[in-house]
């Protein structure tokens, strides 16, 4: 086992703040993503392709609250890693696949909630079932993909005489890690994030070109507010979890790979890195009730309304949200 002696590091922040902070994402996350995998199991009887991504989304992030037990632990005890090498790595592996995944589900929701509402006819022979399952199985291989070297680079070491799990990999790798690291934030979530902002920006655009539409009553457009403001709190959600807290680990990597001497600047990249941490974790709580929120039977109905006067106005722009 290698020891390592590394610049000092401000750390008593994380007995307090990231065991606390996990068990409340366990909690939360384990019940919503539960609630929700029961309702779609036991009480859905007509699938959708939309309904695939979203159920595929809970499992990713059931599975990513299920890797923070061991990381809770730790993290109360200064770090400490108890558990051995090959948990190490298999914790770090899903703690990231399942990240990932949830970040590309997001996209894929995204993708179908744009051509329902910006192109519905030819939503109609592409928002398949069999499309779906099949885009799920791509983003679960990927996802992977991406992940596997992480079972390379995340291991076990020492770091004043206390054995550790590394997160991304020991301070004498980073150079050789630092690619990667960039490769992930680019692949990973810079690329998913503008496919995201830009299907949700074009989502309520083409949504408020209803509005000087005579047939769309009051009702109508009480829903398609409520649509609006359950998109934007999407677009909130996603740029509040998971833009912090990869602008944080990018810099944390950069000061790790060229400034390694300058503790005072390390701690600072550390410290912002590790408090984002949970707020990404968060996410796994929002997804589940961002989906309740869009199964609204009024928005249904606003579908079904707009779905018939496609029939009779195709080249007017309209309104298909998928909840």
């Amino acid at each position: 086992m290698e020891e390592l002696h590394i610049c000092p590091v401000t750390n008593y922040y994380q007995r307090i703040l990231l065991p606390v902070s996990y068990s409340l994402v366990f909690v939360l996350g384990l019940s919503l993503n539960g609630a929700l995998l029961w309702c779609v199991c036991c009480r859905t009887r007509r699938w959708s392709s939309m309904l695939i991504y979203m159920t595929n989304l809970a499992v990713a992030d059931l599975l990513y609250v299920l890797a923070l037990p061991p990381l809770i632990i730790s993290n109360a005890m200064g770090e400490l890693w108890p558990f051995g090498n090959i948990i190490c790595k298999s914790v770090r592996f899903f703690f990231f696949v399942n990240l990932h995944c949830s970040m590309m589900f997001l996209t894929c929701v995204s993708v179908h909630r744009f051509l329902g509402v910006c192109f519905p006819i030819a939503a109609v022979r592409l928002q398949t079932k069999k499309r779906a399952f099949f885009a799920s199985g791509a983003v679960w291989v990927l996802a992977t993909a991406e992940i596997l070297p992480t079972l390379v680079f995340a291991h076990t070491g020492a770091i004043n005489n206390m054995t550790v799990c590394f997160e991304m990999t020991s301070p004498g790798q980073f150079t050789v890690y630092f690619p990667y690291g960039l490769f992930l934030a680019i692949v990973g979530f810079l690329i998913p994030f503008l496919v995201v902002i830009t299907c949700y920006c074009s989502t309520m655009r083409a949504l408020y070109c209803r509005a000087a539409d005579r047939v769309f009553n009051a009702r109508m457009a009480r829903v398609r507010n409520k649509s609006m403001c359950t998109l934007l709190a999407v677009i909130l959600m996603f740029v509040a979890c998971f833009v912090p807290y990869h602008i944080a680990r990018t810099v944390y990597l950069f000061v790790r790979v060229y400034l390694p001497g300058d503790c005072h600047l390390l701690n600072v990249a550390m410290i912002c890195f590790k408090v984002w941490k949970p707020v990404v974790s968060f996410n796994c709580c929002a997804n589940p009730l961002l989906h309740f929120l869009g199964c609204d039977r009024r928005r249904q109905k606003l579908r079904a309304w707009m779905w018939k006067r496609t029939r009779v106005q195709p080249i007017v722009c309209l309104v298909h949200v998928a909840a």
